[in-house]
């Protein structure tokens, strides 16, 4: 097509007779680009947008998310207390203060607290559990009725030495009070000692430890999202965590704090990403420009080359944004993915210009020749690169849809400005004449005589390779858990890891939507048949069974523990020497009661007589501190044994309205929580557990459901592209090459490079993901980039292609890709990693295809040559 060859060569011959016109048209669209990005930029960090909406698993997680929009982009806040009493009130006291803070949050939900479940949540455990609580609080009276008279360490010791005189007078036993002097005893000892101490009366009282389910409470914040920025929920994350500091809440209080969910989780991933950026950046640059240098050996040349990428960036970006209207999580890959290809075009170009160099007698004849001489490769490369690209359009892979535009759209810019603005730039630079040695790759020309004389050997070898590696095919797996492409040492991964194994938090429950609420309890009786399933929860979950003989021995106790626990009078709090005052009495009773005896009562009241006479010795702020370890959780307990012993029948009407809005939509319809059986939490079983809920209730949704289908949506829409691809670029070679055995020549090594690089993520078990899938477009690209620029040469008699110009500027141009592209591999971000791994990789391979198997199959002339 000499037409194009001289069109490409005109244009490169006006750049070179008006350098500076051209050079100050390129400054005027770049400050026109600067201006149109800086008014125009627009960014969304929701990676919901980033799957069409079409498909039948969106509508429905979208159409769940319309039903309860409470429920969606959640932050989870994890309160862990040392003690339940502190996570009972860090719980409440936080979420109390964020809902005086409406413009950093639509909803505060405590889902396992507040008020209904102070009142009632002894009416939700199991009878016996409710009969061991309210015996214990009756035989606890006499105690109860003096602490809530004196809720003070005086009150605490006295309440003691009133046991100690039931003891002394035997209508009680030391064994009685064995527990509680235990328990105060380690509790001081910690005081005196310095060290962190804290207090437990519920655990005292019921004489078992604390659960998780006691000590971890959780709070549900919807926070307000700003998706202009890249971590859009950071200030309300902040928010959060100014305000539990405010309080208090941290581990010298006994309190930890820790934030995950999905909007914690996709700021935490942004943030890690940025953590690496100065590092991989750092490589990135220092790579590019030294192998650069390397490749043309002339600082000008490589300016020149610089100037010309960035200049094309920024042009990519103003017109992507014109195309798109704003830039994705995974459209703005466009930039390494124009470096890495763009610099290719300008790397061609510069190599050709210096081997031009040494036969043409002036610089412009030599570019003019150059624009001759590969412009029409050029142009065929970026065509056949913005097809790959652009085939990612009808796919439901959106983020990649945009992401196909924009580099696309790159390509076109990259072509231009290496045939219009890098000639300009390497005449006012006065790129520098070459040396001869420095044109070609001589020291590969053994290699060209081998490949020559083994033409056979290599080209079956080659044949046995890709056999192999097709065999291998089958055992590509695709991670379709995103989870796995998260730091796990981010505090949102961390805690959601330790979530994982909570039956009552799994991240990995399924919501299924029911008509009614009487539907919903059947259809959930179904669905706990199933073996995936440990158990489901309905509203009706929260109307507790056996309510009246419940309800019985509730009230029983507050007949007999109530006036106990409502003192007309709160004793003054003591001073410092009426505590001192109570703290020796209470030591001298306690000697008394042990006496001489050797037995664990005995010993543990010795032990706490004898930190009762320390704290009277020590200073009055360890005396403070001792009284408000063990005082501001007995007040905490005691509001809560009032308002437990105040439960009434529960009923779906006297449910709290948003407790309800929960489970059942303003039409009728009941939610369904499933959750899996615990410690099935691999892709596996996960996969088998969505499927499972599937088979009764089509049109489930959640986690599991959604990163299955997410995976296969993603996997689709890349064969569906690289389909569309393979057809749009066959076609182009055909129209240009017009030779069949020249298109088949062209894709061969393109095939051979892509089962080699498959073959070894089998070997090694490198799955594909969301996130180093998006390498495929690059490395697809880059094959038929460097096939095209082969065949070319070939076409034009070219056979000893190892030791040519060409085969040094195709040599480094994949090191600049593969050094741009692997500083990925640096990363802390296992997404990020993985995709720098699969760039080296295939890039690897593609070397090695370029050095043996190309140079075999183009060994022979055109005229002589048949298929091979």
């Amino acid at each position: 097509m000499p037409t194009k060859a001289s069109l490409i060569g005109r244009a490169v011959a006006f750049s070179t007779r008006h350098p500076f016109l051209v050079l100050l048209t390129a400054i005027g669209f770049t400050v026109a680009a600067l201006v149109y990005t800086a008014q125009h930029f627009a960014m969304t960090a929701d990676t919901a947008e980033l799957i069409s909406t079409k498909l039948k698993w969106r509508q429905r997680e979208l159409a769940f998310e319309a039903a309860f929009p409470q429920l969606n982009n959640l932050t989870m806040v994890v309160i862990d207390g040392t003690t339940p009493e502190l996570a009972d009130d860090a719980a409440k006291r936080l979420a109390a203060a964020l809902e005086q803070q409406p413009k950093s949050f639509r909803t505060v939900q405590r889902p396992d607290g507040g008020p209904f479940f102070d009142q009632n949540g002894l009416l939700l455990l199991p009878r016996d559990q409710v009969a061991a609580t309210t015996q214990g609080l009756v035989h606890a009276k006499p105690f109860l009725a003096t602490l809530a008279a004196d809720p003070s360490l005086r009150g605490v010791l006295n309440a003691l030495s009133t046991l100690l005189q039931g003891v002394k007078y035997g209508q009680a036993s030391l064994h009685d009070i064995e527990p509680v002097a235990a328990a105060l005893g380690q509790t001081f000892d910690k005081v005196l000692a310095g060290q962190p101490a804290f207090f437990s009366w519920r655990t005292l009282i019921t004489g078992v430890p604390a659960s998780p389910r006691e000590t971890r409470h959780v709070i549900l914040v919807q926070p307000v999202m700003d998706y202009t920025a890249l971590e859009p929920g950071m200030a309300a994350s902040e928010a959060i965590r100014s305000t539990a500091q405010s309080l208090g809440l941290d581990a010298a209080h006994g309190i930890i704090v820790h934030l995950t969910g999905p909007v914690p989780l996709a700021d935490e991933e942004f943030g890690t990403l940025a953590q690496d950026a100065h590092l991989i950046m750092g490589a990135m640059v220092a790579a590019l420009l030294g192998i650069l240098w390397l490749a043309v050996r002339s600082v000008r040349v490589v300016l020149a080359i610089v100037l010309t990428t960035a200049i094309g960036l920024v042009i990519t970006a103003a017109v992507g944004l014109l195309a798109t209207g704003r830039f994705n999580l995974i459209s703005v890959a466009f930039i390494p993915l124009f470096v890495g290809l763009g610099v290719d075009f300008s790397i061609q170009f510069s190599v050709r210009s210096l081997a031009e160099r040494l036969v043409q007698p002036s610089r412009e004849a030599a570019l003019v020749a150059a624009g001759g001489g590969i412009g029409r490769a050029l142009a065929l490369s970026a065509a056949a690169i913005g097809f790959g690209f652009f085939a990612f359009l009808p796919t439901t892979y959106i983020g990649v849809a945009e992401l196909g535009t924009i580099a696309g759209l790159g390509m076109i810019v990259a072509f231009v400005l290496s045939i219009v603005l890098l000639p300009a730039l390497l005449v006012l630079l006065r790129f520098p004449a070459a040396r001869r040695t420095e044109v070609g790759f001589t020291v590969l020309a053994p290699i060209d005589i081998f490949v020559h004389r083994r033409r056979a050997g290599v080209l079956a070898l080659s044949a046995l390779a890709a056999v192999v590696a097709a065999g291998l095919l089958p055992m590509v797996r695709f991670d379709f858990n995103p989870l796995d492409l998260k730091s796990p040492k981010s505090e949102s991964m961390m805690t959601l890891q330790a979530l994982s194994s909570d039956p009552d938090w799994t991240p990995n429950a399924i919501n299924v939507l029911a008509p009614s609420l009487p539907k919903s309890v059947a259809l959930a009786r179904l669905l706990d048949g199933l073996p995936e399933v440990s158990r489901t929860v309905t509203l009706e979950s929260f109307i507790p069974s056996q309510q009246e003989e419940k309800l019985a021995l509730i009230h029983n106790a507050a007949s007999q523990v109530g006036p106990a626990l409502e003192p007309g009078t709160l004793a003054a709090p003591p001073s410092d020497e009426e505590l001192k005052q109570v703290l020796a009495s209470t030591a001298v009773a306690l000697r008394e009661a042990a006496a001489n005896g050797k037995d664990s009562a005995s010993l543990s009241a010795l032990h706490l007589a004898d930190a009762l006479e320390r704290l009277e010795k020590a200073t009055p702020e360890t005396r403070a501190r001792a009284a408000a370890v063990v005082t501001v959780p007995l007040r905490i307990v005691l509001d809560q044994m009032r308002a437990m012993l105040k439960a009434s029948p529960v009923t779906v009407q006297s449910l709290p309205p948003t407790l309800v809005a929960d489970w059942i939509t303003k039409d009728g319809r009941s939610r369904i929580q499933v959750l899996p059986q615990s410690g099935q939490e691999d892709n596996a079983a996960l996969r088998r557990f969505a499927k499972a809920i599937q088979n009764i209730a089509p049109d489930a949704t959640g986690s599991p459901i959604a990163t299955s289908a997410s995976g296969d949506s993603v996997v689709d829409a890349f064969l569906q592209a690289g389909a569309y691809s393979i057809v749009a670029i066959i076609l182009l070679l055909a129209i240009v090459l017009r030779r069949p055995r020249d298109v088949v020549l062209t894709l061969l090594p393109v095939l051979l490079s892509g089962l080699l690089t498959f073959a070894t993520c089998a070997a090694f078990d490198l799955p594909l993901n969301f996130t180093n899938i998006i390498a495929l477009p690059l490395l697809f690209g880059v094959g038929v980039v460097f096939n095209i620029y082969f065949v070319m040469a070939w076409r034009s008699g070219e056979t000893a292609m190892l030791k040519s110009s060409l085969m040094r500027a195709v040599i480094f141009s994949a090191m600049t890709t593969a050094t741009a592209f692997g500083a990925l591999w640096l990363s802390t971000h296992p997404g990020t990693a993985s995709m720098g791994r699969l760039l080296m990789i295939s890039l690897g391979w593609e070397m090695l295809v370029t050095l043996l198997f190309r140079p075999a199959l183009l060994a022979l002339p055109p005229s002589s040559a048949r298929w091979f």
